[in-house]
């Protein structure tokens, strides 16, 4: 019996020694920079003085563009505040949606009045800590801070390591205000407004808080003097070097017992044993020899890497990979049924991109919701859900206009018919099975150049933008003409959608008061 016993340990130290089931956790050090920077820009009508030509606002735009340029591959998160604080960009070093997004805004996208830094060094702080484990710096953007906003900056910085780096926008002499109307801003007594910056004040506070200040210049040197252009480390501000968790396979080291267990078999007639190692079952629908080593989830992946997307869902347990398969088998519906089955927010956002793409909007917009209502600061479901909110008040106001402009049509056309009784039969009876105008089901978000484009799979939360239909959609043919005219009035402007989406983001924010 010992023989058979050594035979069978053997085989049952190779199987582990093969399978995936030994690994462990190992830290590497990160190959990419690591100098998280959350940019603070400050979005108010005051923002639009020509002291600084052709505005503050577009000196601050460049500024803030030459500055993502330079980081490189450091991840850089833009806040907005007036009134109120948004974020604009999160952590990312995504240069193009950064780009996209600073050329769109604008005092008016915001939905309140006023000007509160201190709510964007707040949102500022919350940032760093879900991207970056509290580590980074905040550069604020402005001319000025009022006492309720320093005083609230204070609080915010109070015991925290992000030191605050400011850079004064504008001159002393400051300028008067044209407002987007053309009108020149006032003060309560109607007196014109003339903004300065305030340089002392804020190098005193900089100065308070244990950061830096500098005056914005036409060249690089107020960048390069607050330290923003250095070349980015692989090091946190503690000074310890940043560590990625990887996994690492361990199961050699069963080869060495495996080794003495095979030294035992040279023994006369041991070796009559080995063509058992070879004796595996064969292929068959039930049972592959994959199976042995990989776990069901860990061959849908394999599986998902080799863009098998369909085959890989047969695989997979876990009912969210398995609706991130079925999405990018582009089986939308089974996809939303999958993501159902969760109640994060994850899995609602999920499901609200699957149904888009499905062309359920109103069920979609319900799906972006449920995943606010569970993680409110998640911008990408914000901005999804602005934007088919969007394409759905749209709608609304095309389709009376629209089906004015059908009964205008169908009437012409019964008058030709009248007035030539030996013409043709009409489009419409040519296709007696073709629909009315396309409605809000069918309607997808346009493609708008300022939003960017990322998957819903489960690593990456942070898409901005509801797929839209592949060529594989059911609506062929002149429906499809129908649907892309259609499309193409509803004006690609990347502001609005901001607008709305800030204006959400605000109203949600007061009912979780």
């Amino acid at each position: 019996k010992l023989p058979w016993l050594a035979l069978g340990l053997a085989w049952l130290l190779a199987l582990f020694a093969c399978s995936a089931e030994l690994a462990a956790v190992v830290e590497q050090i990160s190959q990419k920079p690591v100098d998280p920077l959350v940019v603070i820009l400050e979005l108010t009508p005051q923002m639009l003085a020509t002291d600084t030509p052709p505005t503050r606002l577009e000196q601050a735009r460049r500024k803030l563009l030459d500055l993502l340029q330079k980081r490189s591959d450091a991840q850089t998160a833009i806040v907005v505040y007036a009134g109120s604080a948004h974020t604009l960009v999160p952590l990312s070093d995504d240069l193009v949606t950064s780009h996209n997004l600073l050329d769109a805004i604008r005092p008016s996208i915001m939905p309140m009045t006023g000007q509160r830094a201190d709510l964007a060094v707040h949102k500022a702080l919350t940032l760093l800590k879900q991207g970056a484990l509290g580590q980074g710096r905040i550069l604020l953007l402005t001319s000025s801070l009022s006492e309720q906003e320093r005083q609230g900056i204070r609080e915010a910085l109070r015991g925290q390591s992000p030191p605050l780096l400011i850079l004064g926008i504008g001159t002393a002499e400051g300028a008067p205000v044209t407002q987007e109307n053309g009108s020149l801003l006032k003060d309560d007594q109607g007196a014109i407004l003339v903004p300065r910056l305030d340089s002392a004040s804020l190098n005193d506070f900089a100065d308070q808080v244990g950061g830096s200040y500098r005056q914005a210049r036409g060249d690089e040197e107020d960048l390069r003097s607050l330290g923003l252009l250095a070349s980015p480390q692989h090091v946190r501000s503690d000074g310890h070097l940043v560590q990625l968790n990887t996994w690492a396979d361990q199961g050699h080291w069963l080869l060495l017992p495996l080794l003495l267990i095979a030294a035992l078999a040279g023994r006369r007639g041991w070796l009559f044993c080995l063509p058992l190692l070879f004796m595996f079952p064969q292929n068959s629908q039930a049972f592959e020899f994959q199976d042995l080593w990989l776990r069901p989830d860990q061959q849908g992946q394999r599986l998902l890497e080799q863009h098998r997307p369909a085959e890989a869902a047969q695989r997979f347990d876990d009912v969210r990979w398995k609706g991130v398969a079925l999405y990018e088998a582009q089986d939308y519906a089974s996809a939303a049924q999958q993501f159902a089955q969760g109640n994060s927010a994850t899995d609602h956002y999920n499901r609200g991109n699957a149904l888009v793409r499905s062309g359920e909007l109103e069920a979609a917009l319900d799906a972006y919701e449920q995943a606010l209502d569970r993680q409110p600061e998640f911008p990408a479901a914000q901005a999804n859900r602005a934007l088919v909110q969007g394409v759905l008040d749209q709608a609304k106001v095309q389709k009376p206009a629209q089906d004015e402009q059908n009964k205008a049509d169908q009437g012409e056309e019964g008058q030709q018919a009248s007035q030539d009784p030996n013409s043709s039969a009409s489009p419409a009876d040519e296709n007696p099975s073709r629909t009315d105008q396309p409605g809000t089901s069918e309607s997808l978000p346009p493609d708008t150049s300022g939003q960017a484009a990322s998957g819903s799979a489960m690593d990456d939360e942070h898409t901005t933008r509801p797929p839209t239909p592949g060529a594989d959609s059911p609506i062929t043919g002149e429906r499809r003409q129908e649907l892309e005219q259609w499309l193409r009035q509803i004006p690609d402007d990347p502001g609005e959608l901001l607008r709305r989406k800030f204006r959400y983001e605000q109203q949600h924010q007061e009912k979780t008061r």
